[in-house]
Parts: C-alpha cells; sequence; structure tokens
C-alpha cells in the first residue's frame, strides 16, 4: 500500500541536498546534482533494482526481468532557489510504485530538465528522443563560463556519446510522469489530482534592441534613440497584446505572454543604454492565438521603431508544438481515479514544458499532476500534502493494472 509516510521518508531523505536560504540549488552536472544521483542509487538499492546510466546521463532504476518495461519518474534537479517538490516528488512516486507493483516498473531521474544552468530545458529527455541539436548544444556555456561539454565529462558523462542515446529509449513500454500542479486550478477544483491532455505549444523569440549611448543629464529627449525606454515600451506592449486573446475570468488565459530575461549595454547608471537583449516567451493550447499575437506585435514594433528611432530585430528562438498525451493512457488514469477517489478527476492544459511531453513524440505517455495549494512553483513556496501525492501514487500504480 503506498501511504503518506513512505513518499515522507524517501522525501526527508534528500531534503538536505543543495538546500540554500533563499530555495534549493541542484544545478545539473554539479556536485549537488552527484549527491542527488547517490540519493537515487540508495533508493533503487533498497527496493532491488539495479541502477544504470544511459549515455545522457539519466538515471534508470531498473526491475530484474527483460525489457521493456513502464517508467515512471521525473527530475531531481533544480532552478535557482526552487522548491522541493518539483521533479523530485515524481521520482518519489517512482519509487514508491515500482516497491509495489505486481508487475515491473523503471524508475527514471531525467537528466538536466530544467536547464537552469546551460539553458538546456529537457536535456536528458530530448537525447533519448533524438532531438538535441548536436554538437551546437555542447559549446554552451554557464555564468562561469565552463562549457557544458566540460561539464558533462566532470560529472562522468562523455559528451560524445550522447548520439547513443535514443536506443535507451527501447526500454520503455511507456511511461508515466507525476508533477506538483504549477497553478491553482486543482486547488480551486477542490481535487487531488488532474490528468494532463496535453501541453500547450510554445514560441520563444529573441529580440534585439539597437539605440545609441549617451549622457543620461545632457542629451535632450528629442535626441534620444534609447534602447531600454523602447524596451520596457514594448514589453508593456507585448503583454496589452496577449489580453487580447486572454479574458480575465478565473480560469487560464488562452495566451501568456513572458519577458523574464533582458540583457542591458552598458548598463552604467549614467549612460543611456545603446542596446537591449531581451526573450518573450509566449504558450498557449494552440498556435492560433501566439500567431495572433505575433502578428499584433510585428505592428507594435513598425510603431515603435519610427516613435523612439531605435531599431528591433526579432527572431524567433524557439518554437514547440503542443503535445497530446496518450489516450488510451490517459483513459486508463481517468478511470483508476475513480477507482481510486471516488470520482473522475478533471482534465487541465499544462503550459509547461515536461519530460513526458518530449517522451509523448516516441511512446506512449502521460501526466498527472498532483494539487498544489499555493499554485506557486519553482519557489521553496511550492508545497504538496503528501496524502495527495499518494493518492496520486495509487492512481497511476492502478491505471498500469488496466493498462497491462
Amino acid at each position: 500500500m503506498i501511504t503518506a509516510e513512505g513518499l515522507t521518508a524517501r522525501m526527508e531523505s534528500l531534503a538536505d541536498v543543495g538546500v540554500r536560504a533563499e530555495g534549493i540549488y541542484r544545478m545539473a552536472w554539479s556536485e549537488e546534482d552527484a549527491s542527488t544521483r547517490a540519493w537515487f542509487e540508495r533508493q533503487a538499492a533498497g527496493d532491488g533494482l539495479r541502477t544504470a546510466r544511459d549515455p545522457a546521463g539519466n538515471l534508470w532504476a531498473c526491475p530484474d526481468s527483460a525489457a521493456p518495461w513502464w517508467g515512471i519518474g521525473s527530475h531531481l534537479d533544480s532552478v535557482r532557489g526552487g522548491g522541493q517538490f518539483d521533479g523530485p516528488l515524481g521520482v518519489v512516486c517512482g519509487f514508491e510504485i515500482a516497491a509495489s507493483a505486481p508487475r515491473p516498473v523503471a524508475v527514471i531521474s531525467f537528466a538536466d530538465e530544467e536547464g537552469a544552468r546551460f539553458n538546456t530545458p529537457t536535456f536528458g529527455s530530448k537525447a533519448l528522443s533524438g532531438r538535441l541539436d548536436l554538437p551546437a548544444v555542447l559549446d554552451r556555456r554557464d555564468d562561469g563560463d565552463v562549457t557544458l561539454r566540460d561539464a558533462m565529462r566532470a560529472a562522468g558523462v562523455d559528451p560524445d556519446g550522447l548520439g547513443d542515446a535514443p536506443p535507451w529509449l527501447e526500454k520503455l513500454r511507456g511511461f508515466v510522469e507525476i508533477h506538483i500542479d504549477q497553478t491553482t486550478e486543482l486547488a480551486r477544483a477542490g481535487e487531488p489530482v488532474a490528468v494532463v491532455s496535453s501541453l500547450a505549444a510554445r514560441t520563444r523569440l529573441e529580440v534585439r534592441l539597437a539605440g545609441r549611448a549617451d549622457h543620461a543629464g545632457t542629451t535632450p529627449r528629442s535626441e534620444r534613440r534609447d534602447a531600454l525606454s523602447a524596451a520596457a515600451r514594448l514589453i508593456v506592449g507585448a503583454e496589452e497584446e496577449a489580453g487580447a486573446d486572454s479574458p480575465l475570468d478565473g480560469d487560464h488565459p488562452p495566451l501568456t505572454v513572458t519577458v523574464a530575461r533582458i540583457i542591458a549595454k552598458p548598463n552604467a547608471p549614467t549612460t543611456i543604454a545603446s542596446e537591449v537583449r531581451l526573450w518573450m516567451d509566449a504558450r498557449s493550447p494552440s498556435f492560433a492565438a501566439i500567431d495572433g499575437w505575433r502578428a499584433r506585435l510585428d505592428e507594435l514594433v513598425g510603431e515603435l521603431e519610427a516613435r523612439t528611432g531605435v531599431e528591433v530585430e526579432v527572431a524567433v528562438a524557439s518554437r514547440s508544438d503542443p503535445r497530446e498525451f496518450s489516450p488510451d493512457l490517459r483513459a486508463a488514469l481517468t478511470r483508476a481515479t475513480e477507482d481510486i477517489v471516488g470520482q473522475a478527476g478533471p482534465e487541465v492544459v499544462c503550459y509547461a514544458g515536461h519530460d513526458a511531453g518530449v517522451l509523448a513524440e516516441r511512446v506512449p505517455a502521460a501526466m498527472l499532476f498532483v494539487r498544489n495549494a499555493t499554485g506557486v512553483s519553482h519557489s521553496p513556496a511550492e508545497t504538496v500534502d503528501l496524502e495527495d501525492a499518494a493518492i496520486a501514487a495509487r492512481v497511476v500504480a492502478r491505471a498500469l493494472e488496466l493498462v497491462a
């Protein structure tokens, strides 16, 4: 029987790794990452599973039987100043399911899911799916000017072997990920779990604004080409244009737009900014709302250039298709929720990226969300009642019985 007490014991044995005053730091390919690997190996050994590390650095706790197996898991790395549940909850639930499942189950912890150190989100699952931009991704550098290639080598993973990762996916019959809800939808609905129907479409834009450096005190307004002032107007305008497709009705809006990173030059207190680079993230269940917003954004850019004299270049940095999860697995999870909870929970669209969404291109995959009272994630404020998590683990275990 999967219980909150069992989950608590596993979570507590990981709780001291990478903890700082401002949150959890478990960057990929770091000392803290090595500590989570040691924890994973101890959990596997305690459950009679053998640990393997694939060519991408993903950790596998494998049953003593021939593949393919059902895979359960998530990731153990974190963002900077993250919380304790985003990622590890899915791995912990995976071990509890594997320990009690009547059929062989493999537990997987994907490498570098957050991508916080090298801007490489869902690195491990993309390597398994053959979706990494090799070898270019290996030349990315962290804040300390260390390349991903060198960081992987230091962590004991050969970067030149990444191309050998995809055959490992043949070991999986399918994959299910349990994850903390990153909204208040479940909390507002009063439901402990929800089946994820799909991941939203996403477009990430890289914007460069080119102005002219000049003196902050002596340059008249009419002679300024202030890249930072233009960037501020562009950010506000982009959010306002998104609002045309996003009624604030209490539900998740059909379009979200976020500017979360900005670099200004020369970044001096007495100098008008000559250049700004920023990144815009737009997400929606389909590309229709995103593309409509982008058309309005292009009109705004033209108006802004004419008004400010600042040149604005907009390029697509990435574009991710919406990803529907396996209908059969979703049906099994819904039926299992009825058996465990007494009623079918809601189906939701997820606006974040996850390893399960990457694997869904290649194998049957699904996700189950666990209620988060605050709706906060990527922060120490994220929270989960482990009684809810135990329900989620029992639902997944029951679903695997149904699909078997």
